[in-house]
């Protein structure tokens, strides 16, 4: 299990995330609201601005203020680091 920092001590397991997209579309918007009255949504953001949203395996949408750019880059770095730690065995 990898964790990924989404910020303020935050943090979710990487292997059951299935899409980070930005917040800003109309089908977002939707998917954000159905998940709230599912009570399926998870609002990480404390009060700041939503810029990333975050959907998993479990149908659960999670809310960040990182930028979608940041969380991308996290999962990046977290995969290189774990590919060279499986070539070095």
């Amino acid at each position: 299990m990898r964790l990924i920092n989404i910020g303020f001590g935050n943090a979710v397991n990487a292997d059951r995330v299935l899409a980070v997209v930005s917040p800003d579309s109309a089908p977002v918007k939707r998917m954000v609201q159905e998940a709230r009255e599912r009570h399926l949504l998870i609002d990480a953001t404390q009060g700041r601005r939503t810029r990333a949203v975050l959907v998993t395996d479990s149908d659960h949408v999670i809310l960040t203020y990182l930028q979608t750019e940041t969380i991308l880059s996290r999962f990046n770095s977290e995969v290189s680091e774990q590919e060279a730690a499986n070539e070095q065995r």
